[in-house]
């Protein structure tokens, strides 16, 4: 039976007071977000901000140099990162670093844990910047950070009850494969009064993310349902979810029966022979994020 809207609300509710540990990003970050969708804000006002943080600055400038934004020569300030990047992606960037420190925790069960759920959740984002330059969206930024984010909603469950999390998730019955009997979506019903898209999209609000970071995290398996403005990058989460699902141990629990929706395919311009291709492509994408993670 699905959750009432007024269940849902309540259950989201009560989640978020109680996870004050997740439901706040570090300050500088918020700061950033503020300074970026502020259009008088100049890259000078990001610079000062984000040069009070060296943490922050060392992994901006990681990303600046890494084969992702394919730039010219080793870039060696910040000042020059803003400049080549542009405020927006320098925005995504210190939302990604805050995000990592969130997908933290041990394995819950056989079938889940933080750790894996974090690897989903990258596997998606690379999968979302591949689909956007494969149509020429332009919004590669924006899609990888969707994807990044897309899944939030099950880490606020997790912290915020485990054990009903666990309860969730072995409701679903998941194979030694992870291949679920039963989908997520209607288990975290069952258990929490809401699903994890539910939670995700009330975080983002909390955390005042621009609108299609949370239409991202609160409608990626029915993305036809999201506002127009948002459908075409939720459509692309939507795709890069299940084809991340696809990959060997790639987190399914909330896919047990992985398919396209054929509305957002056709909204999209794609077809099985362009996902065929970014399906190769992906898992060679992903060996080479792992390798520059490692190397970091």
């Amino acid at each position: 039976m699905s959750a009432t809207d007024q269940q849902r609300e309540s259950a989201v509710e009560n989640a978020l007071k109680e996870i004050s540990h997740i439901a706040t990003l570090p300050e500088v970050t918020l700061r950033i977000i503020e300074l970026v969708e502020d259009p008088s804000s100049t890259a000078q006002d990001l610079h000062e901000v984000i040069s009070n943080d060296p943490a922050l600055s060392t992994r901006i400038l990681k990303v600046v140099n890494s084969s992702f934004y394919g730039l010219p020569g080793q870039i060696a300030s910040i000042n020059r990162a803003i400049v080549m990047l542009g405020l927006n992606a320098v925005k995504n960037i210190a939302i990604a670093a805050s995000l990592a420190k969130l997908f933290r925790g041990g394995e819950l069960t056989p079938f889940f844990s933080a750790k894996d759920l974090w690897e989903h959740s990258n596997a998606t984002a690379i999968a979302c910047k591949l689909i956007s330059d494969k149509l020429g969206m332009g919004l590669a930024d924006e899609a990888y950070l969707a994807g990044l984010i897309h899944d939030i909603g099950i880490m606020v469950e997790m912290q915020y009850d485990r054990t009903d999390l666990i309860d969730a998730i072995d409701r679903c019955e998941p194979n030694i494969d992870g291949v679920p009997k039963r989908n997520l979506i209607e288990t975290e019903e069952e258990v929490f009064g809401a699903n994890h898209m539910d939670f995700g999209l009330g975080l983002c609000k909390k955390w005042k993310f621009p609108h299609h970071f949370g239409a991202a995290a609160g409608y990626h398996h029915r993305p036809m349902e999201a506002a127009q403005e948002s459908q075409k990058i939720v459509g692309v989460v939507h795709v890069a979810d299940i084809m991340a699902s696809r990959i060997e141990y790639g987190f399914k629990l909330d896919l047990p029966n992985a398919q396209i929706q054929k509305e957002v395919m056709e909204m999209l311009g794609l077809t099985n022979e362009i996902i065929e291709d970014l399906q190769e492509r992906l898992v060679e994408a992903i060996e080479e994020h792992n390798e520059q993670a490692d190397a970091a």
